[in-house]
């Protein structure tokens, strides 16, 4: 029996039944909690524990749209809430969308300012939901199998913020509260699916950013699960190649001071860099998490987003194919390598990888990304790249 079926079977018999097909449910939690209790050995911390109520059930395969209307905001001001897809495993991926980011004004123009039920079922579920990892058919999926948690990303902020009524040029006040938002969601999604033997968390592009921030806390949200988590075109690189600047900027827009995971004293420089210290920090906090990122060795995609800090911040500027991939093998050798990550590099300049056919179809040096990324749950971190 799935984990949500035991949990919400326990609260009142009627959660047994499964509701249809595009139904909306409201969150019942105004306020999530956490409460520390006995020490992880896998952490040296304390797993977090959470006490929302369970999700709503529906049949297996269907995508459910459930509503979070008390205690998140898009970067609009709207609410927003999850997709849920159940299965008849009790593993678990947690998949964060991607979608830009909003800290200056021509960067916010293709940001998604709302995530709600009709753009969810009416563009989402129909097709990208049955496509690339969600392809819950496809033999070479290794997480074909998995109940799917799906976030989509309306803060702007790399699922990382926690500041309201931000004033940015020629835009109505916004709302950066994404982390906000994932603690929310966490208060409901772990105590509906805890204890699953496998958890995968998945983010492209900013969800590969907020996948990433997020970690220390949903690792220690699923003790005793075996956990892995893939940055899907993020890669955070040194000071040398995102300026400082640029990171400061980040900072003062979303207030990232206030969200850093805790003890990540090297992330904070005092130039307003250090931001890419996060891997570090997190590879040491989670030692038994398998951690991997796939990237293009030239993505023109988050080339653009760290244009902006080019001729120290001054404009908008030209962040080179030779520069982005100079970044990515400094990372691989300085962080990703020294510790026991997987990384997966593709000669090419496009962007994000897990959510469409090129899922399947990607191959380097005779490894199938399919094949990386099942290696990678099975604890074998290989580094692959041309």
């Amino acid at each position: 029996m799935r984990y949500a079926e035991v949990a919400a079977c326990t609260l009142v018999a009627a959660a047994c039944m499964p509701p249809s097909y595009g139904v909306i449910l409201e969150a019942g939690a105004d306020d999530p909690t956490d409460t520390d209790t006995d020490t992880d050995t896998d952490t040296g911390e304390p797993p977090i524990e959470w006490h929302g109520e369970p999700l709503p059930l529906a049949e297996p395969g269907e995508w459910l749209w459930v509503d979070f209307p008390k205690n998140t905001r898009c970067r609009s001001g709207e609410p927003t809430g999850i997709g849920v897809r159940y299965a008849d495993s009790d593993d678990l991926l947690i998949y964060f969308q991607g979608g830009g980011a909003c800290f200056h004004s021509l960067a916010c123009l293709t940001n998604p300012q709302t995530a709600d039920a009709a753009e969810f079922y009416g563009a989402w579920a129909p097709g990208l939901g049955r496509s690339g990892i969600f392809n819950d058919d496809h033999p070479a999926n290794p997480a074909a199998d998995f109940n799917v948690v799906y976030v989509p990303y309306c803060s702007g902020d790399v699922f990382a913020g926690d500041r309201e009524d931000v004033e940015l040029e020629g835009l109505d006040p916004q709302q950066f509260v994404g982390y906000r938002n994932v603690t929310a969601f966490l208060d409901r999604v772990v105590p509906t699916f805890r204890g699953a033997p496998q958890v995968l968390i998945v983010g492209a592009s900013a969800g590969g950013f907020g996948a990433s921030f997020n970690a220390i806390r949903i690792a220690r949200s699923f003790p005793e699960s075996q956990v892995t988590l893939v940055n899907d075109s993020a890669p955070l690189f040194s000071d040398d190649y995102v300026a400082p600047c640029l990171q400061q900027r980040w900072r003062d827009v979303w207030g990232l001071d206030e969200t850093i995971p805790a003890g990540c004293d090297a992330c904070f420089n005092p130039d307003g860099g250090g931001l890419s210290n996060l891997f570090d920090h997190i590879s040491a906090a989670l030692p038994k998490v398998n951690f991997g990122l796939i990237s293009a060795t030239r993505d023109a995609t988050i080339s653009i987003f760290y244009a902006f800090g080019v001729d120290a911040c001054s404009g908008f500027g030209i962040f080179t194919g030779d520069q982005f991939q100079a970044g990515l093998y400094e990372l691989r050798e300085r962080v990703l390598a020294p510790n026991g990550w997987g990384s997966y590099f593709i000669p090419a300049n496009t962007h994000v990888w897990t959510q469409n056919s090129d899922f399947y179809n990607t191959e380097v040096a005779g490894a199938p990304l399919t094949d990386w990324l099942a290696d990678l749950m099975a604890g074998d971190a290989a580094q692959v790249a041309p």
